[in-house]
Order: structure tokens, then C-alpha cells, then sequence
């Protein structure tokens, strides 16, 4: 019977996707449709011709899912390479201009590409991944659901597809972190609440009494990020066989829905769920306790609050009512407290361990990670307040703000969690190479503090440049100018991104090499992984 459902619903997919990329009205749309058409006569030869399924969903021994664990490894390491060398190819077309192709490989294009391939694909399938590790090693429970896990995972790497050839073919909607159109939002919220069902079922069936704080941060980033998407994408297509849709707001309150949702995707998705991440993956790389579990709560609590309120920051000097901006404002100078507070928390988890950066380059990996955080969430405050903002806003300041979160915080806790994950899921001894995951180190340090640096400077020239006025009041710089001032800078931060992909596709040789069982030479010491999964 279960073959015989699964059989039937595949048919059925297939048949109303070829009915609807028959009619579509919109390249996007026909792509897309034909897409999910293909996919569902696969599965459905698959399911007919096969002995067995394509993908082992079989139970470790210990009874916990790992398999789906290791899937999400693999994505997220790949999707890590993608996503940065995308973003070196639009770096180097704001240098040389010429490497812009029309119509579908334009900058305009694949910027959006490069933010969700970062945010979304490496990022969210990295958030997905540990998450289902960490809840059930902390729970003492396997995913519920049963095969759930699996159609959050593949169902997840889908959307990502889909957004991507979407922005490449010109479907989006043109909000800054929700490109997505309105019928790749309806399968994305679809995944997310089979997502948020995996992960509290498992939480509500767990054998041990307490809920350890990393998972207090996943819950808070998955539920939270489910509200974001519903309300920031409410819209009304202009036809079901086409791709374009209008907002259900308009205006400031149009803005206002997309900054809430923008700055709250940097708060929940990009910072509540890498500390979750961080929580349990510093302590168990460096094999020491949390520095105060008690803090970890208070950090919780006052960050999930405080968050919330942010947004308005981004619309300063705009049509938004001034008591809003300085509310955001306000709120963004508060949640300086919070932060730190869990950047040393997790600083000081190695107490007793510090020797440990001596020889263990993924715990100086972790380590630089949450001291980029401490930063970021540094300057973010700053950048809000209003005199600051009227200087950095629309400038290379924020890029350069942005990145040595993304790429410092987020991209170096989750190479982290890889070195972490990899020898363990598949039960090898360490890691391919050590030194390796040194070189990785280094490239990816030197590469951000480049990237970072230059576009500080360049931030602050252009800044600058645009509010710079003579005797009477008229601007010495036309925009043209500022534009060929940047030239050098767009060349050097180009050159940072290469650095740092590099050290991504070092991290996948090494990894891949990890995975066959390879080990290279010896190490001067054995990297805490090497233990068999807790």
C-alpha cells in the first residue's frame, strides 16, 4: 500500500506540473514546472524499477537517523563552495564590468544568487543538518517522524533550486533576502513547518529531563523564521500559471514588513541558530563544560526579545515615523549586552583548554568565529545610531559589515561543525589532515580581514565622497566619481573572496579524503573528533 500511495502521488505531481509548464505565462514558471514534473517522473521510475530506495533512510545502529545527518554534510560542504565562488564572480564584475553577459549572468542577477546560495543553501542546510544532530544526541531520542527528516531535507535542497535557476531566469520579487516568488514561498513554508514538527517532536519525546540551551536556540530560530516568511511574502499572484506576484503591502508599511523580516533573518537565521550551533560544538571540540550554563539562558531570553525590535534601523532618514527609527535604533544599542554576553560565554568555555589552540586547528577556527561575532555584533549597534548611519548607509561600509559576519561568525562555526561532524558520522579515527585544516584556517582569516578591511575604507572614501559640498552648497563629487574611486578597492576584495573560497575547497578535499577513510601522515596531535559518536 505504502509503495502503491507513494506511486500515486508521484503521478499525480507529475501530471498537474506538465499542466501547468503547458500553460505557464512566464519563462521562471514553465522552467520551474517542468522542473518538478522531471523530479516526479523520476522518483516515480525509481520507485517502480528500483530494489530498493536511492537513498539509504535506514537507522544507525544506535537507533538514532543519522544518514539524513550525513546527506546534509555533504550539501552543506558543496553548497559552501557554490555559494562562495558565485560570490567572487560578482565581485569581479563590479571590478571589470565586461564580465557582466546578458541577459541571465548579470550582476543584477547573480547577486541575489550569491546572497541565498551563502545564506540559504550553505547556511540553512548547515542550520538543518546539526540541528538534527544535535537534537537527538542532546535528547537521547531519534527524529520524529520517521522519514519526515528526509522530505525537510530534500524537500529543502528543492527550494534552493528553485530560487536559484529563478533569479538566473529573472523570477523574483525583488525583496531584499525573499527573492523567492510566490509559489516557491508556498513550498519553502511547506518544508519549514515539517521541519519545526521533526524537531519539537523529537524535543516533546526526549528521554532526558532537561532541554540543553543549544536547542532552545534552534526552536527559537525555526519558529521565528516560519513567522518571518508567512508575513514579510504574503502576496497575490497575478495568475497561477505565472510567476509574478504583487505584495500585500505597499509603501512604508511595505518597507517596514521587509526590514523586520530582513534584519530578523540576520537575527534568527543567521545568529540564533549558528549559537545554537556554537553551544554544543565548542564544548565538545574542546571537551570542557559551558562556561555558565546560567548565562547561556540569560542570553536567550534577552536576545530573542531584543531582536525582534531591530528592524527599523535600516530605514533611518526615510518616510518611516521618527519614533519608530529610534525604537530600532534604541533596541540595536541594546542587544550590544546580550551578544557579548554570549561571545564570552563561549570564549570562556575554554577555560582550562586554551593549550588547546596550540594544536587543534579547528578549535582556533571556533574560536576565531565567535570572536568575529563579538565584533559584528559590535559594529551592527554602532552603525545603527543615526549619525553614524547617515555616513554608512547605501555604502560598501555595510558590505564589509555584512561579511565579516557571514564569512567570519557564520561561514568559520560551521566549517567548525563540519571538522567536527565528519570523522564522527562515518566513525573515522580524526580528520583527513590537521594541517590542512590549518591552511583552511589561515586562508579563510586573511581573506576576511582583507575582505573587511577594504570595504571599511572604501565604505567610509564613498560616505565621504557623496556628502561632500563646496562654498555653496553644491557636491564636488559626481556619483560617476565615487563609482571610479572604487576601482582598486573592488580589485582587493575580490582577491579576499578568492582567499577565502580557496580555503573552502581545501576544507572539501579534506573532508572527501576524511570520509574515504584516508589519513594523511601523522599529526602532531589527535584531534577530538576522533572519539566515537557520545
Amino acid at each position: 500500500m505504502a509503495v502503491a500511495a507513494r506511486l500515486s502521488t508521484y503521478g499525480v505531481i507529475a501530471l498537474i506540473a506538465l499542466y501547468a509548464a503547458t500553460f505557464a505565462r512566464d519563462v521562471p514558471y514553465a522552467a520551474h514546472m517542468s522542473l518538478a514534473a522531471t523530479l516526479a517522473i523520476l522518483a516515480f521510475l525509481l520507485e517502480m524499477f528500483r530494489d530498493r530506495p536511492i537513498i539509504d533512510m535506514s537507522d544507525d545502529p544506535d537507533g538514532y537517523q543519522m544518514n539524513v545527518v550525513r546527506f546534509g554534510v555533504i550539501m552543506t560542504a558543496l553548497w559552501s563552495v557554490v555559494g562562495l565562488l558565485v560570490g567572487v564572480i560578482v565581485a569581479a564584475q563590479l571590478a571589470y564590468p565586461e564580465l557582466n553577459i546578458a541577459p541571465y549572468l548579470t550582476f543584477g542577477r547573480l547577486r541575489p544568487l550569491h546572497t541565498s546560495a551563502v545564506i540559504f543553501a550553505f547556511g540553512g542546510t548547515a542550520l538543518i543538518t546539526t540541528s538534527f544532530y544535535v537534537v537527538q544526541r542532546t535528547s537521547g531520542a531519534r527524529l520524529w517522524g520517521k522519514n519526515l527528516c528526509w522530505f525537510v531535507m530534500l524537500g529543502y535542497q528543492l527550494f534552493i533550486v528553485l530560487a536559484a535557476t529563478g533569479y538566473v531566469l529573472g523570477g523574483t520579487q525583488s525583496r531584499e533576502y525573499a527573492e523567492p516568488e510566490w509559489y516557491v514561498d508556498l513550498w519553502l513554508t511547506l518544508v519549514w513547518l515539517a521541519y519545526l514538527a521533526v524537531f519539537l517532536g523529537t524535543l516533546i519525546k526526549r528521554r532526558q529531563p532537561h532541554i540543553y540551551v543549544a536547542n532552545w536556540f534552534y526552536l527559537a530560530f525555526i519558529v521565528t523564521i516560519a513567522m518571518l516568511h508567512v508575513v514579510n511574502n504574503l502576496a497575490v499572484p497575478v495568475s497561477v500559471f505565472g510567476s509574478k506576484s504583487y505584495s500585500a503591502f505597499s509603501g512604508v508599511q511595505d518597507a517596514l514588513t521587509q526590514w523586520w523580516y530582513g534584519h530578523n533573518a540576520v537575527g534568527f537565521f543567521l545568529t540564533a541558530g549558528f549559537l545554537g550551533m556554537m553551544y554544543y560544538f565548542v564544548p565538545k571540540q574542546a571537551n570542557r563544560p559551558v562556561f555558565s550554563y546560567r548565562l547561556s539562558i540569560v542570553h536567550f531570553w534577552a536576545l530573542i526579545f531584543l531582536y525582534i525590535w531591530a528592524g527599523p534601523h535600516h530605514l533611518h532618514y526615510t518616510a518611516l515615523p521618527d519614533w519608530a527609527q529610534t525604537l530600532g535604533m534604541t533596541f540595536s544599542i541594546m542587544l550590544w549586552m546580550p551578544s557579548w554576553g554570549g561571545m564570552i560565554n563561549g570564549l570562556m568555555t575554554l577555560s582550562g583548554a586554551w593549550d588547546k589552540l596550540r594544536t587543534d586547528p579547528v578549535i582556533k577556527m571556533m574560536v576565531a568565529s565567535i570572536a568575529f561575532y563579538g565584533m559584528s555584533t559590535f559594529e551592527g549597534p554602532v552603525m545603527s545610531i543615526k549619525a553614524v548611519n547617515s555616513l554608512s548607509h547605501y555604502t560598501d561600509w555595510t558590505i564589509g559589515h555584512v561579511h565579516s559576519g557571514a564569512l567570519g561568525w557564520v561561514g568559520m562555526i560551521s566549517f567548525g561543525a563540519l571538522y567536527y561532524l565528519t570523522p564522527v558520522l562515518w566513525g573515522r579515527k580524526q580528520l583527513y589532515s590537521l594541517p590542512l585544516v590549518n591552511a583552511h584556517f589561515w586562508l579563510a582569516t586573511i581573506g576576511i580581514v582583507i575582505y573587511a578591511a577594504v570595504m571599511w575604507v572604501s565604505g567610509i572614501m564613498q560616505g565621504l565622497m557623496w556628502r561632500e559640498a563646496d562654498e555653496l552648497g553644491l557636491l564636488v563629487y559626481s556619483f560617476a566619481e565615487s563609482v571610479e574611486a572604487m576601482h582598486p578597492f573592488y580589485v582587493l576584495r575580490m582577491f579576499g573572496g578568492v582567499l577565502y573560497l580557496l580555503g573552502a575547497l581545501v576544507m572539501v578535499y579534506n573532508l572527501a579524503r576524511t570520509i574515504r577513510g584516508d589519513v594523511r601522515g601523522t599529526t602532531s596531535a589527535q584531534s577530538p573528533t576522533a572519539v566515537p559518536a557520545e
